[in-house]
């Protein structure tokens, strides 16, 4: 085949060797394996690779995690094999059957588009940490990423060759890295396509290497960031809207006007911050400032206008009077519009 196969491996057992053989005689031809810094005792492991014709041995001198091996790989391929028509990449563990890898491979050949391959959760046999971990992060790929995926931490992915520059230059070392190529693929408009495949566990997969609190925040850090840069400018929104709303009962009459002050002057301070942040510290744009900025306060006026019509509406049916029952409105009102302007930031506002 003309599709090379990535295997990153950290610490291996006798198994990878099994698992090399076996995608040998599915008919890969050239396999390419990174050792990720491991201990000196898996020498003789390597050594058995290495006399496989088959095999090109890759090598870090310390451990730098998952991603940085799939990096390793990816460059060496565009160095030294751009004439072939992508990589397909999967776990040292034999977690991923022979016929699945050359599935994958096959459709992404044919189709010019990712191929990843989706585990079923369902089953017995299947991990706890496993089954919870990917339903989460499934719920919020899809909520807040607006990226519908059956397996998010998948191993087997077929890349074509075209996607690879962009992802050997993508931030993340470890097991948040496989998260960020998802991320970078929608945010560039890469399509893929999913194919059903075997789930196999060996021994519970005691052998992986995931830390599932460490890797967990790494993995969710890009919507973390988000909802911490959204927290603090919604303690800043909250706190202005308060003082200003407060402050002005006895120069305002109307309630909507008062409303509406309240929401207009805290919502100027908060956005400008909440631009910033989000810009250079969440989804690290590198579009032009200027049209950013318009989008950013497009998107701005219309939460504006939609925070200030639902809180005076609801405050108008429970009375409207000055209060802080109006901030526990608003600040229900702006965590459902929290989701939205999430996606549209993403899709539209910092979109490259």
């Amino acid at each position: 085949m003309n599709v090379p196969v990535l295997i990153p491996t950290y610490n291996p057992t006798e198994r990878i060797i099994e698992v090399v053989r076996s995608l040998i005689s599915a008919g890969f031809e050239r396999l390419i394996i990174v050792d990720d810094g491991s201990r000196p005792e898996c020498s003789s492991i390597f050594a058995a690779l290495a006399e496989m014709p088959q095999c090109t041995l890759l090598h870090h001198d310390v451990n730098r995690g998952k991603g940085r091996g799939l990096k390793t790989g990816f460059a060496y391929i565009l160095e030294h094999m751009p004439e072939c028509c992508g990589v397909v990449t999967t776990d040292d563990d034999g977690q991923h059957s022979p016929e699945d890898i050359l599935r994958c491979a096959e459709k992404m050949e044919q189709s010019g588009r990712a191929v990843l391959g989706a585990r079923d959760f369902t089953g017995d046999d299947v991990p706890p940490r496993s089954r919870f971990g990917n339903n989460c992060t499934r719920f919020v790929f899809r909520a807040l990423c607006g990226i519908r995926i059956t397996d998010t931490q998948t191993g087997l992915r077929a890349l074509p060759v075209s996607y690879l520059p962009a992802l050997a230059k993508l931030s993340g070392e470890r097991f948040e890295y496989e998260t960020n190529m998802l991320l970078e693929m929608k945010r560039l408009g890469l399509p893929f396509d999913e194919v059903r495949i075997q789930t196999i566990y060996n021994d519970k997969n005691s052998g992986s290497h995931f830390h599932p609190l460490r890797d967990s925040i790494k993995i969710y850090a890009v919507i973390f960031r988000f909802m911490l840069s959204s927290g603090i400018c919604s303690l800043i929104d909250i706190g202005l809207f308060t003082l200003i709303n407060l402050l002005t009962a006895p120069l305002f009459s109307s309630t909507e006007l008062r409303i509406l002050t309240a929401t207009a002057g805290a919502r100027v301070v908060s956005s400008l911050v909440n631009f910033l942040v989000n810009r250079s510290g969440v989804f690290r744009s590198g579009k032009n400032i200027r049209r950013a900025a318009v989008r950013y306060y497009t998107l701005a006026a219309c939460q504006l206008i939609a925070s200030y019509l639902c809180v005076n509406g609801i405050a108008m049916i429970f009375g409207g009077g000055a209060s802080v029952w109006q901030t526990v409105i608003k600040i229900i009102v702006d965590t459902a519009l929290f989701f939205v302007s999430f996606g549209i930031q993403r899709d539209w506002v910092y979109a490259d």
